[in-house]
């Protein structure tokens, strides 16, 4: 490829290297018969060879590489100097002689519009919209090679720099080409999206339109009309009011006028004229297989397509194999862990999950699907039960307030028409009746004190059966059989029925108090109820991690030694040091129990604090900082003796009432059952993560295995596949480059981790936000989920990561999520805060049981509340207010 200049008709996807994502674009639609000018591309070798010609930009590219996204004063000083440099640079007359040529060719007395296309533009993963510059009605030869050499100038705009920075691309290896169109003067343009850009409905195509040149709706100077088509008819129609308009002017360039005051509010497009554009549409998008963001204009009655580009802000949809609309709410935010997951991951929870099952035990559930590299279960099916109607809003309330308000506006608005399946109501009643009837056992024959052993005899039990049944074999085998664990792991169960005893009797004793007794004090001795609860594992988790903080603080060499430490040295160097045999014989009592527990552990790719131990340390440093040696068990002691004290005074109280002799027993019974039952909340959990970590060992071993054979590059390249296809792999059967693939999967999953999953969402990609309950709130304050009563105030500690935590006393934690692997930070905050969660969730229950309020359901909360903000927050409203003024005021 050695050419300067390329016709559109001679361009297709293939040349994206040279003429970039803009002009690949407007060749694939050129050769399908799409109307667009016509027009050439100026490639990248001649941007190249223009650059070449300069003696400074190897030391601006050097100066570019070690620039930061965040240092803007540095960017803007920066790219001044490099546009100014490359300004001044004579284009090589080999590269004009190449550009005047197809000029002449294409009609050297039209008008032209001249606009950048990068090589890293337009793409599916990032468009670099609006990064480069653009240049309408262009005339002459002067004004064109000037326009040509801005635009290569202009990849090295402050906003470029620093999106280039942002999103890791390397300055260097981004090219530009330069588009040349000719110029067509529209009585109307405007942008159509042939999926609503706001809802995510790929079903609906969203057009806005006004007069003139499109320019003015691209950069905000007119509100357009909005149009928009759903199969084939027009649903909606906003006709805006447009005061402006920009025209191009005979000499070149354009000028913006003023709109007659009768022609302001008249529709831009006739409704024939709507129809035909968004068929327009339809066929762009079936050519790339993927939703466009186009530019049209409308000239003497006929559209032309100037541009098509991917849409990169919708979040991609479940696949299903049917056109019946389907309901997806996500699985990451019921279980407070929303990033993304690798595959390995998805295919446990999918080969876990017992319902949606066509084969066998060892097959994956149809509903539960992958999309951004998150878990959705699809819910379609229970919702063509009328029960499951009512119930499960009121179920998944106690998960997430929005997605249960998402769910039931779905419901009202009768978009979901189906006949009950028989199958499935069979499989829910066999599913639930026998819950069910352990639940009204627990509730009142079962003695609840022994529930706890019973569980924990089970999950000893089923680990070690596991481990026989899993290691037993190697090779297929071992893969099949881990294949039949995981879809039998939920079924063969008996833990469940405890923690939902547990909020059953909850809510019998809320309903009951209020009843019996009504007023505040009974709500102040009910949350008292909900602290230190027996035999609770993540409690018990939390607890020992203040043991190891206690254990490290006579010792600075350990302190010191903890917070330089390497996982791969970590216990090595603990045996050198003063301290660090008496230290270590607490951790390994720790990682003996928790020790195949992380945060985010519901993705069993990511590390356990076994395998690296340094992601304990910050929260052993904020314990040592934050806490008092002991005072963690003491104020457990505390929680229990309160809690104990609270249940005699309801007690005392309802005994005082009419009937209240059996009203009290019955009370006494409820109670013990809810401090019991809510004790077992996390062992669920508990059991599966015990499993996992089986399966991880066993599958990391035939991994490198696999790596012996020459079969993968690393033991980790497991993590990018499924069960099915390593099983495939140690069959022999596996079709194509397996390293290809798993370097695929690695870009993938390093794309989805910038997306945010949906809470709710349909086959169609419309995404149902629901609406979050009115609360009475001060002006400007974030308002969410009440979780755990309380007022407090003090300094806000934004927390991503927990390995990242440095909590110190007095300060509040706002986090995106939590999950058992948080826990040992409750011990150090004050209060907690999260985007996500509902009064049912694991930061919601341990913020309770820790005595320290909670709001959860805060959209963006982590990016709204800066890092070291002076806060107020009421965990029994459930609002946040940032203070202004001085911290500690």
């Amino acid at each position: 490829m050695e050419k300067y200049v390329l016709y559109f008709k001679e361009i297709d996807k293939t040349h994206l290297p040279f003429v970039g994502g803009k002009g690949a674009n407007l060749g694939e639609m050129t050769k399908t018969g799409i109307p667009v000018p016509q027009g050439f591309c100026v490639t990248t070798l001649a941007y190249r060879k223009f650059i070449e010609t300069s003696q400074e930009m190897e030391e601006l590219f050097n100066r570019l590489d070690r620039v930061s996204p965040d240092s803007l004063e540095e960017i803007r000083e920066l790219g001044q100097r490099i546009r100014k440099h490359l300004q001044s640079i004579s284009m090589p007359d080999d590269i004009q002689s190449a550009i005047l040529q197809a000029w002449e060719r294409t009609g050297d007395g039209k008008s032209y519009a001249v606009r950048s296309s990068a090589t890293a533009e337009d793409l599916p993963t990032a468009s670099f919209a609006g990064q480069q510059e653009t240049y309408l009605n262009v005339r002459g030869q002067e004004q064109l090679l000037h326009a040509i050499q801005r635009c290569w100038t202009s990849l090295f705009t402050d906003r470029a720099i620093s999106y280039r920075a942002k999103n890791g691309f390397d300055h260097r290896s981004v090219f530009l080409s330069v588009v040349v169109q000719e110029m067509v003067f529209p009585e109307v343009s405007g942008i159509m999206f042939t999926a609503d850009p706001i809802s995510g409905n790929r079903k609906i195509i969203s057009i806005n339109a006004s007069f003139g040149l499109g320019e003015a709706l691209v950069s905000g100077l007119v509100s357009p009309d909005l149009y928009q088509v759903r199969s084939g008819e027009i649903i909606k129609k906003q006709i805006a009011r447009k005061k402006i308009a920009i025209y191009p002017v005979p000499e070149g360039g354009t000028i913006t006028k003023n709109i007659p005051a009768e022609k302001q509010e008249a529709q831009a497009l006739s409704d024939r004229k709507i129809l035909q554009l968004a068929k327009i549409g339809q066929k762009i998008e079936e050519h790339y297989r993927s939703e466009q963001d186009i530019e049209w204009c409308l000239v003497d009655g006929k559209f032309y397509i100037v541009q098509s580009r991917p849409i990169t802000s919708l979040y991609p949809v479940p696949h299903i194999t049917d056109d019946k609309l389907h309901v997806f709410f996500s699985f990451g935010h019921q279980q407070m862990m929303t990033a993304a997951m690798k595959p390995l991951a998805i295919s446990f929870w999918r080969t876990m999950m017992p319902f949606g099952k066509k084969g066998s035990v060892r097959s994956e559930s149809h509903a539960f699907l992958e999309a951004g590299g998150r878990l959705f279960i699809d819910i379609t099916e229970l919702l063509c039960l009328k029960p499951v109607r009512k119930i499960l809003p009121r179920v998944l309330s106690g998960i997430d307030e929005l997605i249960a308000s998402a769910i039931s506006e779905l419901i009202e608005r009768g978009d979901i028409q189906c006949k009950p399946n028989k199958q499935v109501k069979r499989k829910v009643v066999r599913t639930v009746l026998p819950i069910a009837k352990n639940i009204i056992k627990n509730l009142f024959f079962r003695d609840p004190s022994q529930g706890i052993k019973y569980v924990n005899d089970f999950m000893l039990r089923s680990i070690k059966e596991c481990d026989s049944f899993v290691n037993g074999v190697f090779g297929a085998e071992r893969i099949k059989r881990i294949q039949e664990s995981l879809g039998n792991l939920l079924l063969s169960s008996n833990a469940l029925p405890y923690p939902l005893s547990g909020v059953v009797a909850w809510k019998l004793i809320e309903r009951l108090s209020q009843k019996w007794l009504g007023d505040q004090q009974s709500v102040h001795l009910l949350n008292k109820l909900k602290k230190s609860l027996p035999g609770n594992v993540t409690t018990e988790l939390g607890l020992m991690i203040g043991d190891l903080a206690d254990a490290a603080r006579p010792y600075p060499q350990v302190i010191d030694y903890l917070q330089r430490a390497k996982d791969e040295t970590f216990y090595e160097g603990l045996g050198r040091i003063r301290g660090g045999d008496a230290f270590g014989r607490k951790l390994v009592q720790f990682m003996d129990k928790y020790g195949m527990r992380c945060p985010g552990e519901i993705d069993v790719t990511n590390p356990r604090w076994r395998e690296a131990p340094t992601l304990l340390v910050p929260s052993i440093m904020s314990h040592i900082r934050s806490v008092a040696p002991g005072e963690h068990r003491e104020k457990f002691r505390r929680g229990e003796r309160e809690a104990e004290q609270a249940a005699k005074e309801i007690l005392s109280r309802i005994g005082k009432i009419r009937g209240g002799y059996l009203k009290k027993k019955l009370m006494s019974r409820l109670i013990t059952v809810f401090r019991n039952g809510m004790a077992m909340r996390e062992h669920p959990k508990y059991i599966i993560v015990q499993h996992f970590d089986i399966y991880k060992q066993a599958i990391l071993d035939e991994g490198r295995a696999l790596v012996g054979k020459g079969i993968l590059e690393h033991e980790q390249d497991v993590f990018y596949l499924s069960l099915e296809e390593l099983l495939a792999l140690e069959e022999n059967r596996f079709s194509g480059s397996i390293r290809e693939l798993v370097q695929s999967r690695k870009i993938k999953y390093e794309q989805y981790q910038k997306l945010t999953p949906p809470r709710v969402m349909t086959s169609e990609g419309e995404v149902i936000t629901g609406r979050r309950r009115d609360i009475e709130s001060p002006e400007g304050a974030l308002t969410g989920t009440p979780v755990s009563a309380g007022v407090v105030e003090g300094v806000a500690r934004v927390v991503l990561r927990p390995e990242e935590a440095k909590l110190n006393p007095g300060e509040i934690l706002v986090a995106p999520f939590t999950d058992p692997g948080w826990t040992p930070l409750f011990n150090s905050a004050k209060g907690l805060i999260m985007e996500v969660g509902g009064m049912m969730t694991h930061g919601a229950v341990v913020a309770r049981e820790y005595g320290i309020p909670a709001v959860v359901g805060i959209d963006k909360a982590t990016e709204i509340i800066k890092d070291g903000d002076y806060i107020r927050m009421d965990g029994t409203q459930g609002y946040v207010q940032i203070l202004k003024g001085d911290r500690g005021a």
